[in-house]
């Protein structure tokens, strides 16, 4: 088992071997998963320091000399602080420039939420031409690196710092959903990223259905075709809440003229930041432990009214 970055970047690296094309930035990312390119393909890799910002535009312009180019840094930092540059030098013109972001959810746990990548999912799927995939496992690493290696257009890679536990279910390709048992299930799970284990948990005690979201935009099959006949559907992401994925399944249903009672678990933002230590700890603060969880959803299935946000005393 290895990380979901070092897996992603292994592929890139024998691809970048067969294609002088591909360029790897990295904004000081000190990681044994670069060294590779550092030793072997010096003249396809460039180190742009604690400057992101910088770090895409230089992409952009050597996308625009037609190089295919993959920029690297820690997730929060490679997306919401040089937004701006996303937007404008890459999005505007489609360029087909990979940014990658290591430390999806709260996974740089220790290091508090000025690292957490929470609200990343939100802001980079509204952009224009923007594909997002988000890693549950290694084995998507490499498809993605795959995927993105072909892509003419821009791609925002998530993925989680840590070593999640390898699903026995597989998929092919980054437009096809990641199921277990739907068929039988009046409730269907639709989650994303590291929760994706969580929820095949939830799932085996309230005999559930389990479908894993791994690119925005969603797939409109990937969820018309499997919620036939389902009852409830419970959305379930390690992000905040507005614009993440409970969000993007609901605008697929109103899209579609589909009318199922959804439920969202995620981060409330109405608990603001969270400062304490470690993974557990934080989501057990924002209901994501698994007890948390089926207390949610049984809650939901009996009709009991959610707490009210705390700010709601003064409206």
């Amino acid at each position: 088992m290895i990380s979901q970055r070092d897996a992603f970047f292994k592929r890139v690296y024998e691809l970048a071997k067969e294609n002088r094309n591909i360029i790897v930035i990295s904004a000081d990312m000190g990681t044994s998963a670069l060294e590779p390119f550092k030793r072997d393909l010096p003249g396809q890799f460039i180190d742009a320091g604690i400057a992101e910002q910088n770090a895409i535009n230089v992409a952009a312009g050597l996308a625009i000399e037609g190089k295919k180019v993959f920029v690297f840094a820690i997730a929060p930092f490679i997306t919401m602080r040089c937004y701006e540059q996303i937007r404008t030098s890459i999005c505007m013109m489609n360029l087909p420039v990979t940014i990658v972001g290591v430390g999806a959810g709260v996974s740089y746990d220790e290091a508090g939420p000025t690292h957490w990548a929470v609200e990343d999912l939100s802001v980079m799927r509204c952009l224009p031409n923007m594909v997002v995939l988000n890693a549950s496992q290694s084995l998507d690493a490499a498809m993605f690196a795959e995927f993105s290696s072909e892509a003419q257009f821009p791609v925002y890679v998530r993925f989680d710092r840590k070593i999640l536990p390898e699903p026995e279910l597989r998929h092919k390709r980054p437009d096809e959903s990641l199921t277990a048992n739907p068929e039988e299930a009046d409730l269907l799970i639709i989650t994303t990223g590291n929760m994706f284990q969580r929820a095949v948990e939830v799932a085996e005690e309230l005999k559930a259905g389990v479908i894993e979201i791994f690119e925005f935009p969603i797939v409109k099959p990937t969820i018309v075709d499997e919620i036939e006949g389902k009852k409830q559907i419970v959305t379930l992401e390690e992000h905040t809440l507005p614009g993440g994925l409970g969000s993007a399944v609901l605008e697929v249903l109103s899209d579609n003229n589909i009318q199922i009672p959804v439920k969202r678990i995620g981060m409330d933002i109405s608990k603001g930041y969270c400062y304490q230590y470690g993974r557990e700890a934080i989501q057990k603060h924002y209901g994501l432990d698994k007890d948390s969880i089926i207390k949610a959803i049984k809650g939901r299935i009996n009709h009991e009214k959610p707490d009210e946000p705390a700010h709601a005393k003064w409206l």
